[in-house]
């Protein structure tokens, strides 16, 4: 039996487990699990007889590089910032190594150890960072084989709710991490190139420059930019590209309507607000807005942000009961952000009976023979429940992937890498496609934009 050790058992989990199981027989395999909490493992894992459920504390060096030992290959599925110490157990003891994160500088730092090792660290192989990138990489090699040369690329995520389970205002429900939608945009701003022009949308700006997005069957959507969609231009091969747009994508009037919590200041993570514990969520609110003797709170909040009675942004607000003076934060020394976040959890956790949705889109501008032509691809996926999600199917399913292949010679590049080559992107997209993940495309007219109103 080979020995898969998956560090972390989270949420996004539970397909990524499915696939294994379900290939142990065949595949010859045996999965060690290990995580601080062991239960949620259990459930996952049943009474599979290929199974190991462990308790690993990764900051415990004893027990987290004995587990790495006995591997054969590692997934971490730990927060970003811990895979660095599972990553030099796997150079000391010649793992390789699968995780769904972003590379971080420490990670990247290992990269020529790993090559000397010949050790396959695969990163950014979930679905976004991951998926985006192998479905990009798709069309835009095939543009490139054809003799085109790419002009435009954008490219748009989004985790949703499903429709059948869309049923409040905002059409949203949390569907991942909450903290990092309130967060969303912060740390500066946003930077894209616009027809070889560079662009910058500032935080308070954000939510008011968005783009309109037609998925077919599932309607219209819209998107804002990410912070840095120039962060790939060199890894795609993108350097001479005139337009680069990377963004998230909401049901629309959801950014309008978000823009309000923005512009009062109730993302913000840089200060604890006095009292927090003993406010309610009436009182929240008025922290922000101006004294009045005679004004209502929900007056005031109207006047500040120019809200009409009879706009549907309002409707929005009042749904979310923002202004009970009934509910209580109780949150010690907390900041707008975290207060933010716990109202939007009353109304935005999903409940038992709810699924939700992965929508992404891709744009490619390119020239060929002298003309212009652009190809829009789209993928949506929705989940079954609140444990096989459609998040841990798109982020589970293309790591399981990739580690079967890494586990059976199919990948052999070795080194620090995401998959943004032929030799994993093929055989992963094309396996996607028997769990409907699939990317339908349509060639439309290109329109890029008018150099003159750039």
């Amino acid at each position: 039996m080979r020995n898969i050790l998956i560090v972390g058992a989270g949420k996004s989990c539970s397909y990524l487990i499915k696939y294994l199981l379900d290939h142990s027989e065949t595949e010859k395999l045996h999965l060690t699990i290990g995580d601080l909490n062991v239960e949620n493992a259990k459930k996952l894992v049943g009474s599979h007889p290929n199974t190991e459920v462990i308790h690993l504390d990764v900051f415990n060096t004893e027990s987290r590089t004995a587990a790495v030992k006995k591997a054969d290959i590692v997934i971490s599925m730990l927060p970003a910032r811990f895979h660095i110490e599972v990553a030099k157990d796997c150079i000391t003891y010649k793992k390789n190594l699968v995780t769904a994160s972003y590379v971080s500088p420490e990670m990247q730092a290992l990269d020529e150890e790993a090559k000397a090792n010949n050790l396959i660290f695969m990163n950014e192989i979930g679905v976004d960072p991951g998926i985006d990138h192998m479905s990009a990489m798709h069309v835009i090699d095939r543009i490139r084989d054809e003799g085109g040369k790419m002009i435009l690329f954008e490219s748009f995520t989004g985790g949703l709710v499903a429709p059948e389970s869309d049923n409040n205002l905002w059409n949203y429900k949390f569907t991942w991490n909450p903290r990092n939608v309130v967060l969303a945009g912060q740390g500066g701003a946003a930077k894209f190139l616009q027809e070889d022009k560079f662009k910058y949308i500032p935080y308070n700006r954000l939510f008011r420059r968005t783009e309109f997005l037609d998925v077919e069957e599932y309607g219209r959507f819209e998107g804002y930019a990410n912070r840095d969609s120039l962060k790939y231009q060199q890894v795609y091969g993108l350097e001479h590209v005139k337009t680069l747009y990377r963004g998230t994508i909401r049901r629309v009037g959801f950014s309008r309507a978000w823009n309000v919590f923005v512009q009062l200041g109730m993302t913000d993570d840089s200060y604890t607000v006095d009292d927090s514990n003993n406010m309610s969520y009436r009182d929240f609110v008025n922290s922000f807005l101006p004294y009045s003797p005679t004004d209502s709170v929900e007056l005031k909040f109207r006047h500040a942000l120019k809200i009409d009675q009879d706009d549907m942004v309002w409707d929005k607000f009042l749904e979310l009961d923002i202004f009970n003076p009934e509910k209580m934060v109780e949150l010690d020394k907390a900041t707008p952000a975290q207060i933010l976040q716990k109202i939007l959890m009353d109304s935005w956790t999903l409940s038992e009976a709810d699924k939700d949705m992965i929508v992404m889109y891709h744009k490619f501008g390119y020239e060929l023979n002298g003309e212009k032509h652009q190809i829009d691809a789209t993928m949506v996926t929705l989940g079954k429940d609140q444990t096989y999600t459609a998040m841990s199917k798109t982020v589970g399913l293309p790591v399981a992937i990739a580690t079967l292949a890494i586990l059976n010679g199919k990948i052999k590049t070795p080194g620090v890498q995401i998959p943004i080559t032929k030799e994993v992107y093929t055989p992963i997209l094309k396996e996607l496609e028997a769990y409907d993940i699939v990317f339908k495309e349509y060639k439309v007219p290109y329109l890029g934009y008018n150099p003159l109103n750039v």
